[in-house]
């Protein structure tokens, strides 16, 4: 590893996806609260899953409601993932539902598990917002990221798409075996997707995603211009959830891609436009109201605005809630706030 390494930041991409689409409600293209079928139609056909029948074939209805985009930003829509919900794994294994490493235009046209709102679940819901997006800017969404957050933060080791140097710079992804060893999966995202998928498309060095936790501790300010207005900042990072909708444990149910995970077993959590929130003071040392995340290959990164300080600790490890990976950066996050506090007593 080198400081200029390039990583498939999974879902650490969704941030910068739910920035895009915040700068739409800025410039009042983007209803949060209308459904979200006004964009993309085809979101508005899609079924509830509620199980299978005797002979194992998918029980659909009709959703109760239609999707919003507030919903969609906080993973309240219905939407899930394979590695993470039965029902979903079991659509892939039976009934080649396509999993969301694929980025493919099938592995979001899937039915919701829920109707929309009546729980949170974390899933594909930040590929359909990079979707409305598209729609509304009528371009893709790497191309909308690459004009409106990557230019004015001076981004440029970053995309759905990698260059021939990132490419050379790229870390490879390890499984990690029974027996602690590591070995090389032979496997990459992607370069030509057929979506740019918001929710965990994006390739990107450790120094160019510290940029963009930069901006949301300088209240939207970039190195080259504006990405957020303060006020949209100050709001994109409070809790959106309602107080029946609880973020939990991550079960995982494909053993290769994740172990069970949680942040902070015990302490209320709740989720933003487009991070967790923490909704007490952490072990570690992150306030209540700070905000943060994760990527599939334990990749986790924090931003604590009250104290003006954030980081990013990058593997490229699965199964996700490695035991190492993820101590390791509790750790990481642990040492910085006790060192900064040693330096305010002294």
């Amino acid at each position: 590893m080198t400081e200029d390494t390039v990583f498939a930041i999974f879902s650490t991409t969704k941030a910068i996806a739910g920035t895009a689409a915040l700068q739409c409600v800025e410039e009042g293209l983007l209803d949060l609260d209308a459904p979200a079928r006004e964009y993309v139609p085809v979101i508005g056909e899609l079924p509830v899953l509620d199980g299978f029948d005797a002979r194992g074939q998918p029980v659909l209805r009709a959703p109760e409601s239609d999707i919003t985009t507030r919903q969609l930003l906080t993973h309240t829509a219905g939407f899930g993932y394979d590695f993470f919900n039965e029902n979903y794994s079991r659509m892939a294994a039976e009934h080649g539902q396509p999993g969301a490493i694929t980025c493919s235009r099938a592995s979001l046209e899937t039915p919701l598990l829920f109707d929309p709102g009546t729980r949170w679940e974390y899933g594909t819901n930040i590929d359909w917002v990079g979707q409305i997006v598209e729609s509304i800017r009528g371009q893709r969404l790497g191309t909308v990221l690459r004009e409106r957050v990557f230019a004015p933060l001076g981004m440029e080791d970053v995309g759905f798409t990698r260059t021939a140097a990132m490419r050379d710079r790229t870390a490879a992804v390890y499984a990690r075996q029974a027996d602690g060893a590591l070995e090389d999966m032979n496997f990459f995202l992607p370069d030509e997707p057929e979506v740019d998928c918001g929710g965990h498309g994006l390739y990107a060095s450790v120094p160019e995603y510290m940029k963009f936790i930069r901006m949301w501790l300088n209240d939207g300010a970039g190195s080259n211009g504006q990405v957020l207005k303060p006020e949209t900042v100050a709001m994109a990072v409070t809790n959106q959830l309602e107080p029946h909708q609880k973020v939990g444990m991550l079960p995982g149910v494909i053993a290769p891609l994740s172990n069970d995970a949680e942040f902070f077993p015990g302490l209320k959590k709740g989720w933003s436009f487009t991070f967790m929130t923490v909704e007490e003071d952490a072990p570690t040392g992150r306030p209540k109201g700070a905000i943060g995340w994760a990527g599939l290959a334990n990749l986790f990164y924090w931003i604590d605005r009250r104290n003006g300080i954030g980081g990013y600790w990058a593997t490229q490890i699965l199964p996700f809630g490695d035991p190492s990976s993820f101590a390791g950066y509790l750790d990481f996050e642990g040492a910085v706030y006790q060192s900064m506090n040693r330096v305010r007593e002294a």
